[in-house]
């Protein structure tokens, strides 16, 4: 694992996924495969609903869970303290600016909530100023996180010109 220091200051050009406190083994194993194939930086914020080493979590990566960068974060507040405000986007159905209004950086932090309850208030109130939403119609009450990420994700690498996957 890379040191923590190493992480948000200015020569950080790796893209970085924030789970707020996730909850479904299967969508953070789908997710750490997306960060295995992309080069990204997968950094997790307790409590979790589920153990590191849970068989869900393992097929839902397959064999790519070895290659996956990971940080294990004990509250957000320590995530707050490693990136720079200006570097970090959230994800919520819970705003009217879409994620293709977001200014992608190398470095850039791609913070997502739990899948039942989302971003909690007081981070959505803080960072409103950098928060996006996935436009979706109103027959579903969200996407799935691990297809939300993606989406995101790819988008972000292809305004990067693909930098990302070189790293």
């Amino acid at each position: 694992m890379e040191p923590l220091e190493d992480f948000g200051g200015p020569d950080d050009r790796r893209l970085h996924i924030v789970l707020h406190e996730p909850e479904i083994p299967g969508n953070t194993g789908n997710i750490g495969r997306l960060c295995a194939g992309t080069n990204v930086w997968l950094h997790l914020v307790k409590p979790l609903g589920f153990d590191l080493d849970d068989r869900y979590l393992k097929r839902a990566g397959l064999d790519y869970w070895p290659h996956v960068k990971i940080s294990l974060h004990e509250n957000f507040e320590a995530v707050e303290a490693i990136f720079p405000r200006e570097r970090m986007h959230f994800f919520t159905k819970k705003t009217t600016r879409a994620y293709d209004q977001a200014n992608w950086q190398g470095g850039s932090v791609l913070i997502f909530g739990k899948e039942t309850k989302g971003l909690p208030a007081e981070i959505r109130e803080h960072y409103e100023d950098r928060c996006f939403r996935i436009p979706t119609t109103d027959k579903v009450r969200s996407l799935n996180l691990s297809n939300a990420c993606a989406i995101v994700l790819y988008d972000a690498m292809r305004q990067l010109n693909w930098e990302p996957l070189q790293g």
